[in-house]
Parts: C-alpha cells; sequence; structure tokens
C-alpha cells in the first residue's frame, strides 16, 4: 500500500502543477491525447490493426486513450497489466490481449482464469512452451487451442527465433500439428529501432521487420493460412505512414507501439518526435546550489526519474533550460549539470536558487513510470484536473 491518502491527493486538483509536493509524476492529458491521436491517424489512413501495448504507463485511463476507435486489442507484459484491462473487456471495449513475453507454464492457470473474461493471446518461441501448452491441456481439460504469435528475433537477442535459425521452422509446425495451440500470427519487435537518427532509418527497420515476417511466413507447411504480420515499436509507430509495401491477401499488417502516449527523451533522440510531444516532466525542488563546481542540487534522483542513458545527455534534461541535464543521480538525489561549450556555460547560482521548482525531462518514460505510484494529470495550463493510480506488480 501506498502511504498516502487519495483524499491528500485529491486536494491538489485545481491547484498549478508547482504546488505539487516533490518529486511529482506530472502528465500532460492534451499531450497524451494528441499523441495518442496522431498514431490513430496513422493506422486509419493505411487500413491496418493497431496493437497498443499497455507496458509504459500501465493505466486503464490511458488505455482508454490508446485504444481509442481504432482498436480493440492490446498487449501485456505482466499478469498484473492483464488483470487491469479486464474492466475494459467487461466494458466491450477490449476483445484480446496478447501476453508479450513467451510462454511459462506457471502463467498458464491465471491466463485461462482471465480468458474467461478476453481472449488471451500467447507468445512462443521455443518448442518446450508447446510442451507446457499440451500439458496443460491435458491436465485442465482445456478443448479451446491457444492461439500464438510466434516471435522473430529481429536482432535485438531479447526474446524470438532470428530467420536463420534452423530451429524456425520446426518450431512452426510444431504449431501446426499441436492440437493446443494455432498459428495467429508473427510478432516482431525492432528494439534496435531506438538507435534510429531519422524519420529515414526508422521507416528503414520498419520496412525490415515486416520483410521478416513475411519471409517467416513461406515455412508454414500452409504458407497461404491467414496470419497477422505484428510489427513495430515507437519510432516506427511514428514514420508508419511511410510503410508502401503490399503483401499478399492472407497477411493482415497489424502495428504495435507502447510509449507513444508519452515518450521521452529517448524517443526525441530518434528525431521522430518534437520537444513538444513528451508528456511527462517530474517535478523537483532544488536543494542546494555549488557555484565552486557550478552544478545545483535537486529532490529527484535515480527512484524518481531512474538512472537510463539515451542518445541526449544526462537523466534528465531542464524543461524550458536544455542547457542543464541531471548529470548524476544517487537514490534521491540529481545532480544538475550544464552541457554548454566551456565558456559559455550559465552560472548555475544565476539558473538556479534553493527552493526553485524543476520541471525535468526523463530519459525512459516507461521505467520512470514503474517508480510512480500516481500520476497528476494536468491540462494545458498545468492546472491538476485528475490523478490516475497505474496497475503495480507483475
Amino acid at each position: 500500500m501506498v502511504d498516502v491518502q487519495p483524499e491528500f491527493l485529491h486536494s491538489f486538483i485545481g491547484k498549478s502543477a508547482t504546488e505539487l509536493p516533490t518529486p511529482a509524476f506530472v502528465l500532460s492529458k492534451p499531450i497524451v491525447q494528441k499523441n495518442c491521436q496522431r498514431v490513430h491517424d496513422d493506422v486509419k489512413s493505411l487500413g491496418i490493426k493497431f496493437r497498443p501495448h499497455v507496458k509504459t504507463l500501465k493505466s486503464e485511463d490511458v488505455t482508454r486513450l490508446m485504444l481509442g476507435d481504432v482498436s480493440r486489442a492490446c498487449v501485456a507484459s505482466t499478469l498484473r497489466e492483464i488483470r487491469g484491462l479486464l474492466p475494459l473487456a467487461k466494458e466491450g471495449l477490449l476483445n484480446e490481449v496478447l501476453y508479450g513475453l513467451p510462454i511459462r507454464p506457471s502463467a498458464l492457470p491465471q491466463l485461462l482464469e482471465y480468458s474467461k473474461t478476453v481472449k488471451v493471446l500467447v507468445m512462443i518461441d521455443h518448442e518446450s512452451q508447446i510442451d507446457a501448452l499440451e500439458a496443460f491441456a491435458a491436465a485442465n481439460s482445456v478443448t479451446t487451442a491457444w492461439s500464438a504469435f510466434i516471435k522473430i528475433d529481429m536482432g535485438s537477442q531479447r526474446a524470438g527465433q532470428p530467420l536463420t535459425s534452423p530451429h524456425l521452422k520446426p518450431l512452426i509446425n510444431r504449431i501446426e500439428s499441436s492440437s493446443a495451440v494455432s498459428v495467429y500470427g508473427f510478432y516482431c519487435h525492432a528494439g534496435h529501432s531506438y538507435g534510429s537518427r531519422s524519420k529515414e532509418a526508422a521507416a528503414a527497420v520498419l520496412h525490415d521487420e515486416v520483410n521478416a515476417a513475411a519471409e517467416a511466413t513461406a515455412l508454414m507447411q500452409k504458407p497461404d493460412t491467414p496470419v497477422v504480420i505484428s510489427f513495430g515499436s515507437t519510432p516506427t509507430a511514428h514514420v508508419v505512414s511511410a510503410l508502401k509495401k503490399s503483401l499478399p491477401s492472407n497477411m493482415t499488417l497489424e502495428l504495435h507501439a507502447g510509449n507513444f502516449p508519452a515518450n521521452d527523451l529517448q524517443q526525441l533522440g530518434t528525431a521522430c518526435i518534437g520537444e513538444q510531444d513528451q508528456a511527462i516532466r517530474i517535478l523537483s525542488e532544488v536543494c542546494s546550489v555549488y557555484p565552486e563546481r557550478n552544478e545545483a542540487l535537486i529532490n529527484a534522483g535515480c527512484i524518481a526519474l531512474a538512472r537510463e542513458p539515451g542518445p541526449i545527455p544526462g537523466y534528465g534534461r531542464v524543461v524550458g533550460n536544455t542547457e542543464w541535464h541531471v548529470g548524476r543521480v544517487s537514490q534521491e538525489h540529481g545532480i544538475l549539470t550544464s552541457h554548454a561549450e566551456e565558456g559559455k556555460k550559465q552560472k548555475a547560482e544565476e539558473a538556479f536558487k534553493v527552493g526553485d521548482m524543476v520541471f525535468v525531462h526523463i530519459q525512459h518514460a516507461c521505467i520512470t513510470a514503474a517508480a510512480h505510484f500516481y500520476y497528476f494529470v494536468v491540462d494545458e495550463q498545468d492546472i491538476v484536473r485528475e490523478i490516475w493510480f497505474p496497475w503495480k506488480g507483475w
């Protein structure tokens, strides 16, 4: 339990974000809405399916905006996320959810229970997972086959089988012959797209993803079987409108992305978004200033911000004064340092005073959000209008 009374949190509704207790997770609802609409417009214009990933903000309120009027499907990374999605399924807003990790035997009892409310898809990248599904079906009298995405490794070496693996074709054919699971489609996630530094580079990664999944379908015993090709990440989502490749009629394209409602400095570094597209800021307070080393200290350290690197220096960047970054962090301390050229650095004592409220843009929204138990949701004037409570745990 969080040792903060809901009444205390709701007492800030109607107040300026600068009046919040620090460090505070400040989320701009208008920016989230704009970011969602941008992706929705892309998938509508292309006529493809969309499967948002709920892992970043892990919130029912955000998921409603992510789905909009374009999707009734999600990806979840944890069982807790799926449990949080069940109310949306009961409302008729969500028809299916993909458990986005390669399936593990201990998750099956809970997934079976959730499947009474929403269709649950599984992810497969190893033959022993099929053994587990078959054994579970036999032990629990499960007669309906699980629908499965086969995960293709695009080079990130996180999960999936690469196209060149000698194990991929036997895996696909084993699923095709199993009574406990069937092929729903092929899932590619090019995590290395975060290394893109232009829209053109992100578009190239996107095309590689789709091509890889299309090649994998050729390994099926019946390659003309209807399948879903799920591709994407947040950087490639921003260039999905560049996708022009035509595919055989049995292949349905589906975009998946997760970070897009929030965005962050890592996304900014891909050149696919602008500074104004970042929906999250951490409000912190200046605790001290050190003229002799030209630094200042804020009360937001690695727990409030995360210790994530990115193409933009530091563990966070001061909003409105991008010369200043969070150059070092410890548990509750963040050290603001100037990244201007020598001789052009602003003096810390001129930039900051003890008691100043400082907003910080973050490197990685997913990791930062995981540390915060409530979000202060603001409008265009930075007035707190709502408190959102994300799902926590696994």
